[in-house]
């Protein structure tokens, strides 16, 4: 009898601030597991340059199974570089993206984008998150799209709501935008940002649940917790198991 589906959740990976420690000990647990991909969710470079994206993509284009990405706060060209962050802030993120990113339909399962990242926002922190109507629209016509798959995953860098962590997404127009997926029929969603993994089910509106998962860094940015990454097992009998995983 074939065993669960395994995918994992990494993310933060901050190329110009890695652990390159940690990420030697993430390319051999997916060397030996091999997993169906690797779902990373956003800050693969610490600053969005040049360097560090091509560091990114010398780093992933070495693991042997596909990569889907979402871009984080950290992979659009910071405060210093304004010209490049308003004319063509995902320039380098969707060129990396182009080249390496794998089908986002897998076996049974849909992976859905859901873009939390802007290049300017009415508040001092841009870093925090932002959910427009036009990107939750695409999210939404996707997931119509795979009605399907028996599990459907929203990948996103800003957790929709906060959990318990010491860092915060404060993303605007996160509970609306959970409100609506869970209504379109995700069974999860998938973020990073906050740098500790997290794990918690919610009612995004009365009677309909809804599951927030957060992995933590594979970066020296540290919060709480250790380096580490979710794997996360699938099937039609046990659901979805969420097993977080730190380098100790």
């Amino acid at each position: 009898m074939a065993g669960p589906l395994v995918l994992f959740h990494a993310s933060d990976l901050h190329f110009g601030q890695e652990d390159r420690a940690a990420l030697a000990w993430f390319m051999a647990e997916v060397e030996r597991v091999r997993p169906a991909a690797v779902l990373c969710t956003g800050d693969l470079t610490m600053r969005g340059t040049a360097r560090e994206f091509a560091l990114a993509r010398a780093w992933l284009s070495r693991l042997p199974v596909p990569v889907l990405m979402e871009p984080g706060n950290h992979d659009v060209p910071y405060y210093w570089f304004p010209l490049r962050r308003m004319i063509s802030p995902y320039a380098r993120f969707r060129a990396l993206k182009q080249a390496l990113e794998g089908h986002r339909a897998l076996p049974e399962v849909a992976v859905v984008s859901l873009k939390t990242v802007a290049r300017a926002q009415f508040r001092l922190n841009w870093s925090k998150g932002r959910v427009r109507n036009r990107e939750l629209d695409e999210a939404l016509h996707e997931l119509a799209h795979y009605q399907d798959r028996p599990l459907r995953l929203v990948t996103c860098h800003h957790p929709l709501i906060d959990a318990d962590t010491e860092s915060s997404g404060s993303t605007r127009g996160g509970r609306r935008a959970l409100a609506a997926l869970a209504r379109a029929g995700a069974d999860a969603v998938l973020s990073g940002h906050v740098h500790d993994a997290f794990d918690l089910t919610i009612e995004a509106e009365e009677g309909l649940p809804i599951r927030l998962i957060g992995a933590g860094t594979l970066s020296q940015r540290i919060r709480t917790t250790p380096p580490g990454y979710n794997r996360l097992e699938w099937d039609r009998e046990a659901g979805l198991r969420v097993l977080p995983q730190t380098m100790g």
